[in-house]
Formats: structure tokens, C-alpha cells, sequence
């Protein structure tokens, strides 16, 4: 007669399982059909033989996935050769070809000067457009 509690034979339960591998393409059409209106998750989940939180895992990522939409311009970097620049004036902006000076001011507004121009009648007529 067996003791109690204790048995010469051993009962191993043994269960197989592997994990499923779902594919991109799997995963979203099952999340579309989570998505569906009217559609109850836990449902979806049993039809396809996942855990309904399987499912609210796959759409966390896919929304953690999905770059953010920017609402506002973005600066690209751009790399261009410095403009030479008149050897004096370094401030008042590029030579054109011909010998000419071009500042621009705030606001887009240009003048455009020879090379031999009264740096002091230059000066004054910048300070009075740059009040404006």
C-alpha cells in the first residue's frame, strides 16, 4: 500500500509550447481587425489564438513606432564656400565680380556701392537705414 504524499512513480506533465513568430504583415492585419469599429479586442485575440494584451503591447509599439509630425519648419544644414570678402569692410558683405560691395540690411534691403566709396558717407547712410 503507497504512503501518502509520496509516490514511487513519478507524473511529469509535459507541454510543448513554442513561441509564435508573427510577421509584420500578420501583426497588422490583426491590428486592423482589433481596430474595426465595433471590434472587441479580447475576441480578436482568441480568434487568432493571442493574449488580448499581446494585442494592446503591438499597438503601443506601432504608436511608439511612428516618427512624431512636425507642425513647424525644420533647418536643413547647407554647407556653401565663404563669399570673399573686402579686405577693409569685412562687415559690409561679398565683392560682386566687378568690383562692387552688396550689404544687405534687415529687412532684405541692398546697397550696392563701388569699391572706392566714402567709408564715413557709407557708414552714416547705413546707421540712418538700419533706424528705419
Amino acid at each position: 500500500m503507497p504512503m501518502s504524499g509520496h509516490s514511487s512513480v513519478a507524473e511529469v506533465d509535459v507541454i510543448a509550447t513554442t513561441r509564435r513568430r508573427w510577421s509584420a504583415a500578420e501583426r497588422r492585419t490583426i491590428l486592423a481587425e482589433a481596430d474595426a469599429d465595433g471590434a472587441v479586442v479580447s475576441e480578436v485575440a482568441r480568434r487568432h489564438g493571442v493574449s488580448a494584451s499581446l494585442l494592446f503591447r503591438w499597438r503601443r509599439l506601432r504608436k511608439e513606432a511612428k516618427p512624431a509630425k512636425r507642425s513647424e519648419p525644420a533647418f536643413v544644414p547647407l554647407a556653401l564656400p565663404a563669399p570673399a570678402m573686402a579686405a577693409n569692410a569685412a562687415a559690409s558683405g561679398p565683392i560682386c565680380n566687378d568690383g562692387r560691395i552688396e550689404i544687405v540690411l534687415d529687412g532684405g534691403r541692398r546697397i550696392i556701392v563701388g569699391k572706392d566709396v566714402d567709408t564715413a558717407a557709407l557708414r552714416r547712410l547705413v546707421d540712418v537705414l538700419e533706424r528705419r
